[in-house]
């Protein structure tokens, strides 16, 4: 079978760790505020990165857009968090502009997810109809 679905797994217990370790540094550094946002962004993404790879590896056909949009999803959450621990726990921002650009590749895969979703309504309700 497909190896995308595996991928995205990977990449989202590997999010998940990272988040898991943000929470607890968060409870012990002075970046506290900005570790525990990157943690929970993590870990919420992790979750959702894990039940979009079941998703797709349960479809006959998912199409050719989802696993890329998990994979936008996954680099832009990462971007975002990596500039906010970077800024906590290092010598300051990951490079200018990462969290926003981070933050926008984020929103703009969910986005891009939503209209992956209606789509597929739709052509399953033309199938069925």
């Amino acid at each position: 079978m497909r190896k995308a679905p595996f991928v995205i797994l990977a990449i989202a217990a590997l999010q998940g760790c990272a988040g898991d370790m943000l929470a607890a540094a968060a409870a012990h550094a002075d970046g506290g505020p900005l570790l525990a946002t990157a943690s929970q962004f993590l870990m919420l993404h992790a979750a959702a990165a894990i039940g979009l790879a079941a998703l797709g590896r349960s479809l006959a056909n998912p199409g050719r857009l989802l696993f890329p949009i998990c994979g936008a999803l996954q680099v832009g959450v990462t971007l975002f968090a990596a500039d906010l621990a970077s800024r906590a726990l290092g010598p300051g921002k990951l490079f200018p502009y990462a969290a926003p650009i981070g933050g926008s590749i984020t929103i703009l895969a969910w986005a891009a997810l939503a209209l992956w979703a209606a789509a597929q309504a739709l052509r399953r309700a033309e199938d069925e109809g």
